[in-house]
């Protein structure tokens, strides 16, 4: 075999560890140098690899913490980990979407308000009930829990990428997400996918029901974000990644899932 049929196996093994690295530099705070060539539709087809990445190490700080420390701790701590490691990132998105969206605003009124830096009284209130609904449910998981820690956060970064495939982005002026929207996805950027659904399956049964709530959660939210703006911006996106990771904990802790 010449070197002309082997350098492209070569070059496309690169081009996905750099769109990997790009995924990775935008989701998280991890320590990987500044971005090269980093290419936001190309990262986003890597959006769940990077949740199984995050995931993965808060899976293993909870084994260790598990040692020593009573669950509800533990929860608490992977909680906080979690939010340390995407920067809040999320968090931020989802604050945000709160003060835009839960109340009486039209349209453009809630664009404008997602679009200021200034955190309401809403954005903080649904913060704290999601990161309470996390923690509580985290706590109340043993069975599969190493696991769990890594499907929810890749499944939520999952509903991330089905988002901006599915949806428009609802901003004209442009904003942090609307890059991520340019060309338009093709179902095939839905490919990874695929990875995180396949590790479900060593839930046994209960992968039924992951997947049910997944889609079910993921739905509503797009569902709801279409009636009220008519698309996504990234606050909204984000705010989705954080409902499904809440909600899959929820469905774990459930009666029978623990």
């Amino acid at each position: 075999m010449n070197k002309g049929s082997e350098r492209p196996p070569k070059f496309l093994l690169s081009a996905a560890l750099d769109d990997l690295a790009g995924a990775l530099q935008f989701l998280t705070i991890l320590p990987l140098g500044p971005a090269h060539r980093f290419d936001p539709r190309r990262a986003m087809r890597f959006f769940p690899v990077a949740g199984i990445v995050i995931g993965s190490i808060v899976s293993a700080f909870d084994a260790l913490a598990s040692l020593v420390l009573p669950l509800p701790v533990v929860a608490a701590l992977d909680v906080a980990l979690m939010v340390l490691i995407t920067g809040a990132l999320h968090l931020d998105g989802l604050a945000d979407t709160a003060d835009g969206l839960m109340g009486a605003h039209d349209r453009t009124r809630a664009l404008a308000i997602m679009k200021d830096s200034r955190v309401g009284a809403m954005g903080v209130v649904v913060v704290a009930v999601v990161l309470i609904v996390k923690t509580v449910g985290l706590g109340a998981v043993s069975h599969h829990r190493g696991l769990s820690l890594i499907l929810v956060p890749a499944f939520a970064r999952c509903a991330m990428m089905i988002a901006m495939t599915v949806m428009p982005y609802a901003r004209a002026e442009g904003g942090t997400g609307q890059a991520f929207f340019h060309p338009p996805a093709r179902g095939v950027d839905l490919a990874a996918i695929a990875l995180p659904v396949g590790l479900s399956l060593f839930l046994g049964w209960r992968c039924v029901v992951f997947l049910v709530a997944s889609g079910l959660v993921t739905g509503l939210m797009l569902h709801f974000y279409r009636r009220r703006l008519g698309g996504v911006t990234g606050d909204l996106i984000g705010a989705l990644g954080e409902v499904v990771e809440a909600g899959l904990w929820v469905v774990l802790a459930a009666g029978g899932l623990s």
